[in-house]
């Protein structure tokens, strides 16, 4: 069955590629970028709001309370993946979802890799962000990590419920 889609009108259609433009091509090439070079991960807060909700499978959910807390939350991370080889991501799989001109969820798959493109991670990685006075800013990150290439199969449970009419 092909994946659902709707029609937005060109006011949701813009909030759309708004969205898109900002996490894919400018969040994810700047997160790409420091975690290679091993840059101050201070630009982290353009892109993650705070307080920061994170759940990583097999940690204990936390609230990032403040901007430090959310820049070292980024610099161990960074940090372990430079300290296996880390060069760059690659994205199998996304999806964005637009909830509203303020609301969106970004879900992808990320393949973390050295130069040579061996894999030092996968990850199903769900974004909960809003545009705010500062623009779009992630609130909420819950991952786990994974074997797949496919979204739909990246959640422990995952059902496209079918709508009654």
């Amino acid at each position: 069955m092909a994946p659902a889609t709707t029609t937005p009108d060109p006011q949701a259609k813009s909030a759309f590629d708004e969205v898109r433009a900002w996490f894919f091509e400018d969040y994810l090439q700047r997160w790409v970028k420091a975690g290679a070079a091993g840059t101050s991960p201070t630009f982290i807060t353009e892109y993650w709001g705070v307080p920061l909700w994170v759940g990583v499978e097999g940690h204990t959910p936390a609230v990032l309370p403040s901007a430090e807390a959310v820049i070292e939350f980024l610099d161990a991370m960074q940090t372990r993946l430079r300290a296996s080889g880390y060069s760059h991501t690659v994205v199998p799989d996304r999806r964005l979802t637009l909830f509203h001109d303020r609301g969106a969820a970004i879900e992808v798959i990320w393949s973390r890799r050295r130069a040579d493109e061996s894999e030092i991670e996968r990850l199903a990685v769900h974004f909960n962000c809003v545009k705010g006075e500062n623009g779009w800013r992630v609130i909420a990150i819950q991952g786990r990590a994974i074997d797949t290439l496919n979204l739909n199969e990246s959640w422990p449970v995952h059902q496209e419920a079918a709508v009654e009419r």
